[in-house]
C-alpha cells in the first residue's frame, strides 16, 4: 500500500492536481512594487475597533502601491457564526470607504480568484490536503476527545509542553495498513499536518513591523481538516493566500505565535510565504492595567458605537492614523488642508507597544474637524447620520434646513471657527432652545437667574434692553458697547476685573447682564455668541421671549 492509496482512499473524486489549481489562478499582473493585501473577517459579530484598524491598514497599503485590496470571508468555524455579520462587517467597512478591489462583498463576490467565502472553497483545499497525503506530510487522526483530554492531563502531570506533537501523536506512527482499516471501518477522523519541526530550533523571521524575530520552530501536528469536511483556520489561510498571491498579511499580534505553522506549510509546499506585520494590538487602561479592548466590557470595541453616537467617519479613520504611524500627527499639522489619502503610510513608523485607546483625543479630532466643515457640509452630513440613527433629528433638519444652516454657522465662518460639536448626535440637543416648542418645554422648568440678583434689576434690565434692541442696525462690536452702556447704567462693571476691584461701588459685570439676557432667550447659562442667537431668533422671537420672561419676574 502506498500513500496515494491512501489519499484516494480519503477523496476518490478529487482529481485536480496542485498544478491544476496554479493554472487556474495564475500570478497577478501587477506593477513592480504593487501590494496584495485582504481583510479576512470570520462572521462571529460586529466589526470590532482594531479590525477596523488592520483592514484601514491593509487598505493604505494597496492602495498607495497601485496593489489590490480584497475581502474574504473565514466561515470554517461554523459552531460560532452569527447568520448576516458577515455582511454587515463590509456594510460598516464601506461607511468609512473602504471598499475592496475585489472579494467578499456581503451579498456578492467579484474577482478572478474566488470564491471568496470559503466554505465555498471546500474542492479547493482538498486538492491540497491530497498532495500532502500523497508526500506523506498529512495523516488522517482518529483520536476521540476522551483520548487528548487524557494526553493533556498525563503532558500536563509530566511537566511537558501540551500538544499533539512527535512521541505524543500516537495517529502519526499508525501504518499505511492501519490508517486504511480504521478509514474502511468507519472510525471517524480529521486529518493532520506531519510537523518537521522541533521546539527548541529558532527560525529566523522579519516581520514588517518588529524587524527581525528568532521564534520556536513549529512541532505540533496541526489539525488541518475537520470531520465537518471544511479546513482549520491555520490550513485554508495557507491556500488562500497563496493562491489569491496575497503578498502582505497584515494582522494583530497576538496572532505572532502562529506565525511559526505559517511559514512551515508554505515550505512544506515549496511557495513563496507572503510577508508578514503583526499590528499592536488596540487597547484599555482598567483599574491602572492595560487589557485588549473587550467586546464584552467596552463600547469602544464596537464601531458600531462610535456611529450610532454620531462621530464623524472621518475623525475616526484619522485617529486610528495616529496610532498607525507616529510621524502622522507631525505630518497632518504641517499639511492642514491635505487628506490622509495623501499621507504615505509605512510599517517602519508603527509602534510595537499596544496603542492605548485614547476618546479624549478621538473627541478633540472630531471637534476640530467638524469645526473645519462649512455649514453645507455640516448640515449634509448630519442629516446622513440622521436618516440612520435619529429619525426627529431627521423630521428637524428637513422641516427647515435653512433655519438650520444658520444655527450651525455661528462663528465658523472665521480664521479660528467655533468649536461646539464633538460628533452629530449632540449638535440638535446643544441647540434646542432655537425652536419655539423645545423653547416653551425648558421655559417650563424654569428660569435659572442668578439669585445674587435682586428680581426687579434683573427686570429692569431686561425690558430695558427689550425697548433698545439694536441687533439688526449694528455689527457686533457697536452692539456689545450698547450692553456694556447698558450695564454701566444699572450699576454693572463693564468688565469682571473692574468690578473685582470695585465691589463697594458695582453690583456685578457686563457679564452677569450678558447671563440675564442669555437665560431669559434660552433658559440656560450658556449657549453659542450671544449676539449671533440674537440674530438667528430675530426681533419679533426676541421679544416674545422676554416678555414671557418678565411675566415670570414680575
Amino acid at each position: 500500500m502506498t500513500t496515494k492509496d491512501l489519499a484516494d482512499l480519503i477523496f476518490p473524486h478529487v482529481t485536480m492536481t496542485v498544478d491544476d489549481l496554479e493554472k487556474r489562478y495564475p500570478k497577478r499582473d501587477l506593477p513592480i512594487g504593487a501590494e496584495v493585501t485582504r481583510f479576512a473577517p470570520s462572521p462571529t459579530g460586529f466589526l470590532h475597533t482594531g479590525s477596523l484598524f488592520t483592514s484601514l491598514v491593509a487598505y493604505k497599503v494597496a492602495k498607495q502601491s497601485n496593489g489590490v485590496f480584497y475581502t474574504r470571508l473565514e466561515d470554517t468555524d461554523t459552531k460560532r457564526e452569527v447568520e448576516g455579520s458577515g455582511k454587515e462587517l463590509l456594510d460598516q467597512l464601506a461607511v468609512f470607504n473602504i471598499v475592496p478591489d475585489e472579494g467578499y462583498y456581503g451579498d456578492s463576490q467579484k474577482g478572478n480568484y474566488g470564491p471568496y467565502i470559503q466554505s465555498e472553497r471546500a474542492d479547493i483545499y482538498r486538492v491540497v490536503i491530497k498532495d500532502l497525503l500523497i508526500k506523506g506530510k498529512a495523516y488522517p487522526c482518529f483520536c476521540t476527545k476522551e483520548d487528548l483530554d487524557a494526553l493533556r492531563t498525563t503532558q500536563e502531570k509530566n511537566h511537558v509542553t501540551p500538544g499533539y506533537y512527535r512521541q505524543y501523536a500516537k495517529c502519526r506512527l499508525l501504518t499505511l495498513e492501519e490508517q486504511i482499516a480504521k478509514i474502511k471501518a468507519g472510525v471517524p477522523y480529521v486529518i493532520r499536518f506531519r510537523s518537521e519541526g522541533y521546539h527548541e530550533r529558532k527560525i529566523e523571521v522579519n516581520d514588517l513591523v518588529r524587524g527581525k524575530l528568532f521564534l520556536s520552530e513549529n512541532d505540533q501536528d496541526i489539525v488541518i481538516y475537520k470531520s465537518d469536511g471544511l479546513p482549520t483556520y491555520h490550513f485554508a489561510h495557507l491556500v488562500d493566500d497563496h493562491f489569491m498571491h496575497t503578498t502582505i498579511v497584515s494582522r494583530g499580534e497576538e496572532w505572532l505565535s502562529s506565525l511559526p505553522i505559517h511559514l512551515e506549510l508554505f515550505s512544506t509546499m515549496n511557495w513563496q510565504a507572503p510577508k508578514y506585520a503583526h499590528l499592536p494590538v488596540i487597547m484599555k487602561l482598567d483599574n491602572g492595567n492595560k487589557r485588549k479592548l473587550s467586546k464584552r466590557k467596552d463600547n469602544e470595541a464596537a464601531i458600531a458605537y462610535f456611529l450610532k453616537e454620531g462621530y464623524p467617519q472621518e475623525a475616526i479613520l484619522e485617529y486610528l492614523y495616529t496610532i498607525a504611524n507616529s510621524n502622522y500627527e507631525e505630518w497632518h499639522s504641517e499639511n492642514p488642508n491635505l487628506s490622509f489619502d495623501d499621507f504615505s503610510f509605512t510599517f517602519s513608523k508603527m509602534s510595537q507597544d499596544g496603542a492605548l485607546f485614547d476618546l479624549a483625543k478621538l473627541e478633540n479630532i472630531s471637534k476640530e474637524l467638524l469645526a473645519r466643515y462649512s455649514k453645507e457640509k455640516l448640515y449634509d452630513e448630519t442629516l446622513k447620520y440622521a436618516q440612520i440613527y435619529d429619525k426627529h433629528l431627521e423630521e428637524v433638519l428637513l422641516k427647515d434646513p435653512t433655519f438650520f444652516k444658520e444655527i450651525i454657522n455661528i462663528e465658523r465662518e472665521k480664521e479660528n471657527p467655533r468649536k461646539d460639536y464633538i460628533k452629530f448626535s449632540e449638535i440638535l440637543p446643544k441647540n434646542l432652545f432655537f425652536y419655539k416648542e423645545e423653547y416653551e418645554e425648558m421655559f417650563k422648568k424654569g428660569l435659572p437667574f442668578n439669585s445674587n440678583f435682586d428680581k426687579k434689576i434683573i427686570y429692569d434690565i431686561l425690558n430695558e434692553f427689550m425697548n433698545n434692541l439694536n441687533f439688526d442696525e449694528v455689527d457686533e462690536q457697536t452692539w456689545f458697547a450698547c450692553l456694556k452702556s447698558l450695564a454701566n447704567k444699572h450699576h454693572f462693571a463693564e468688565n469682571n476685573k473692574t468690578f473685582k476691584a470695585n465691589k463697594d461701588i458695582y453690583i456685578g459685570h457686563v457679564g452677569d447682564v450678558a447671563e440675564m439676557v442669555r437665560i431669559a432667550l434660552t433658559t440656560s447659562k450658556q449657549s453659542p455668541n450671544l449676539y449671533y442667537v440674537l440674530k438667528v431668533l430675530g426681533k419679533n422671537e426676541v421679544i416674545r421671549r422676554i416678555t414671557k420672561a418678565l411675566e415670570v419676574l414680575k
